[in-house]
């Protein structure tokens, strides 16, 4: 089994910048580069389950050897599943933090004044 060296080298990059932009601190910039950090790891794993072939499904007709690995491609469904449920998550942080820094009329939270009356009135050497 050989495997295709521009997808190998298009996975490099991805992963390359994948791993550049989460490095990086604006949240919009990370979560680009945790979906491009996820689809190289799709293709990684693509790539690894080996060459196309016959549906694998019993009774098809083709023989063991021909049969595409299904567990590789139930891989990358849950892996995409995961992906956008991340993408999901820091879209929700992400329109938080603007909520909470662009808007003058933000509604104290009962907990919020609660917590900040206990440390306002700690000792700061305890």
């Amino acid at each position: 089994m050989s495997a295709n060296l521009t997808i190998l080298i298009i996975i490099g990059v991805l992963t390359a910048c994948g791993v550049y932009l989460i490095l990086e601190r604006a949240v919009s910039r990370m979560l680009l580069g945790m979906l491009l950090f996820g689809n190289a790891v799709n293709l990684l794993i693509l790539t690894v389950g080996g060459p196309s072939g016959e549906p694998p499904f019993l009774g098809s007709g083709a023989e063991t050897e021909e049969m595409a690995d299904p567990l590789a491609q139930a891989m990358v469904l849950t892996a995409i599943v995961i992906t956008m449920g991340l993408a999901a998550f820091v879209l929700t942080l992400a329109y938080r933090a603007y909520r909470l820094t662009t808007t003058e009329d933000v509604p104290t939270d009962q907990d919020d004044a609660e917590i900040a009356a206990r440390r306002d009135g700690e000792e700061p050497d305890q």
